[in-house]
């Protein structure tokens, strides 16, 4: 019977124990990190990926059709204005401009017997006129000949870069068939695509805002050029044009982070966007946790600017967990605390 007491004791005890555990647990204040209102620039931007690209790019392709027979560039070749880049076929071409070369010589042969003829009197001026016309329509289409014929060298439009070629030595290339692609050299420009729920705050002449994965610690600026008139009904965007400075490290096909600057509030106050929630935040006051309402201006990705609700010396915090209480215990977190959590994300 005494066994049984003692052995009841002892579990009583240790329920007493861990009860006391448990409510000195749950009493213990949450460490959460804090922050308080900062001054700086609310930035209200709407956000593009973009691709570096030439202002113009112009389109290489021949104007008679005929076999692709040698190709003197290719892409990434630098080129200049009038550089022979391709050759087609013109072995027909040349039979042509031969027979018509002979036929020429004959006209113009049969032009000068008649002008001696009639410069001896012997002769009407008639056929020497008629020797005359002759010959012009002779030398005419010889000349239109080897111009046709020229045309089977592709040619570069001015100084610039092969971009893309599209044609293999035999393959036959039709009329206006683009073989190569030449970016003149000139100023760059970035074309992004924006959402269409965010076109209509894009206007020309807008800043902007460029980072690219090659130059990470630098950031670009750029200019509205153009918004396209007509969007992508499958990828519900618009293309946006913008103008790069003469002096960009960016190169041609390059991706982009774009950033059009619509609205910029200066010397403002700014909380990280973590701490507001629909227009809520939780403040520590007297060692407790209260949620309370604020009037927000620019809400950007990273910060948001507060118009009114709290002032410059409230404690806010950081993050609120999905859990926190009003009028929960909670403590800001220590130095060696916030450091450690920030170190583990």
């Amino acid at each position: 019977m005494r066994t049984k007491i003692n052995t009841w004791l002892v579990l009583a005890a240790l329920l007493a124990a861990a009860a006391g555990g448990y409510f000195i647990w749950h009493s213990k204040p949450l460490e959460l990190q804090t922050t308080q209102l900062k001054r700086g620039a609310a930035i209200k931007a709407v956000y593009a990926t973009g691709v570096v690209e030439p202002t113009v790019n112009v389109p290489i392709a021949p104007r008679v059709a005929g076999k692709l027979t040698e190709l003197l560039v290719d892409e990434g070749s630098r080129v200049h204005k009038g550089q022979a880049m391709a050759r087609l076929e013109d072995a027909n071409l040349q039979h042509g401009i031969e027979q018509l070369a002979a036929q020429e010589l004959y006209a113009r042969q049969a032009l000068d017997r008649q002008e001696n003829i009639v410069a001896q009197g012997l002769g009407a001026k008639a056929d020497r006129d008629k020797a005359y016309a002759e010959w012009k329509a002779a030398k005419a289409a010889t000349d239109k000949a080897r111009e046709e014929r020229s045309f089977m060298v592709l040619r570069s439009p001015s100084e610039g870069i092969v971009m893309r070629r599209d044609g293999e030595v035999g393959q036959y290339i039709a009329i206006n068939q683009t073989v190569f692609y030449v970016a003149v050299e000139g100023s760059l420009r970035v074309s992004a695509d924006v959402d269409e729920e965010d076109i209509p705050l894009v206007m020309k002449g807008q800043r902007v805002l460029i980072r690219a994965d090659a130059f990470p610690a630098q950031v670009q600026k750029g200019q509205v050029q153009e918004v396209t008139p007509r969007g992508d009904t499958n990828t519900r965007s618009y293309r946006v044009r913008i103008s790069l400075a003469a002096d960009t490290p960016l190169r041609v096909g390059m991706t982009t982070d774009t950033n059009i600057i619509i609205e910029t509030h200066d010397n403002v106050w700014l909380l990280p966007a973590s701490a507001v929630n629909n227009g809520k935040i939780w403040l520590v006051r007297s060692g407790k946790a209260v949620q309370t309402e604020v009037k927000s201006g620019i809400n950007g990705d990273r910060e948001v600017e507060i118009l009114e609700g709290i002032g410059p010396d409230d404690v806010v915090i950081l993050t609120p967990p999905a859990s926190l209480k009003d009028g929960q215990r909670v403590t800001p977190a220590s130095a060696a605390s916030a450091s450690s959590s920030t170190a583990t994300k």
